[in-house]
């Protein structure tokens, strides 16, 4: 494997998370930087992204670098049976860099461990998806001024959600107080709970959003994913449990933010977002900034 991939949000040290973060806050005061000239990254995109797969492309683009690569995987030789092994071994011969997003979880890990280049994982399935963590790290230390202490509200698919899998891990670093609100059929591993008790860290599990809000930081707002039931009625089942109206924060602390991984269905009323707690689009916007910083990690490339 090479050192320099980013698998897993724990593939950072603490400090290096601080350090990247540092450097995206560099990156948005000046996004345009020449710093992959001669660099090729190749997107790999086994599943369909929109945000996650356009934000890397902006960062790589306004980095300088090329992009190779496919968004969609019947475009590529795997619709011909080749195993992934031998697409990123092949793949291994023409760029610098890996981003990758597959459906199946730990197939970044694997990709990682086959390749001589980085590998970034842009997410696997319900395990990890590290970059989007990082930036709700950066947009969470840019609204809040720490990361340490606070009190955040995870809302929606925990089950399934690996933005939360991948954040709960990364911000048990910094003694948070979690709230946890979800239906039955989508609460919270067990393995992530014991996680957090081997930890120390202080959690709560609801099932009303209405309990916690009013106290909290940071409101993560998450959608409930159509492509993880196999069952098209539990999805139906819980697909309206949660929706945030613009009503239900007149009682929030100053400083909350609404975040949310996008894409929204209908969790979020567009009633919220002209509230000025409303940060999501910006949260997108962070994403450019995040991924430039882990890109250039990746590579060893210095500002």
């Amino acid at each position: 494997m090479n050192n320099n991939s980013l698998v897993s949000i724990f593939d950072y040290s603490k400090e290096e998370v601080i350090e990247v973060l540092k450097l995206a806050s560099e990156f948005e005061k000046n996004p345009n930087q020449d710093l992959l000239n001669g660099k090729v990254v190749a997107s790999l995109f086994f599943e369909p992204s929109t945000r996650t797969r356009l934000s890397f492309e902006t960062a790589i683009q306004r980095l300088g670098g090329r992009i190779i690569g496919f968004s969609d995987a019947s475009s590529s030789s795997v619709k011909k049976g080749e195993t992934l092994k031998d697409t990123i071994k092949m793949v291994d011969n023409y760029a610098d860099l890996i981003v990758m997003r597959h459906p199946i979880e730990g197939s970044a890990r694997y990709a990682s461990e086959v390749a001589n280049i980085p590998v970034i994982n842009a997410g696997d399935g319900a395990n990890q998806h590290p970059t989007q963590t990082m930036l709700d790290l950066y947009t969470i230390y840019q609204t809040q001024g720490t990361l340490e202490n606070l009190d955040i509200t995870l809302v929606g698919d925990l089950k399934y959600g690996r933005t939360v899998h991948s954040l709960i891990m990364a911000l048990s670093r910094f003694n948070p107080t979690f709230h946890f609100v979800a239906p039955k059929e989508l609460e919270m591993p067990a393995g992530y709970k014991v996680y957090l008790e081997e930890k120390g860290i202080a959690y709560t599990e609801h099932l009303e959003m209405e309990e916690v809000i009013d106290n909290t930081d940071i409101l993560y707002m998450t959608r409930v994913q159509r492509e993880r039931f196999a069952d098209p009625l539990e999805y139906e089942k819980v697909k309206d449990v949660y929706v945030l109206c613009n009503s239900m924060l007149d009682n929030t602390k100053d400083n909350l933010r609404i975040l949310h991984p996008l894409p929204r269905v209908n969790e979020i009323s567009v009633d919220v977002d002209e509230n000025p707690k409303a940060y999501y689009f910006q949260q997108a916007l962070n994403g450019v900034y995040a991924r430039q910083a882990i890109i250039c990690k990746s590579l060893n490339l210095k500002k």
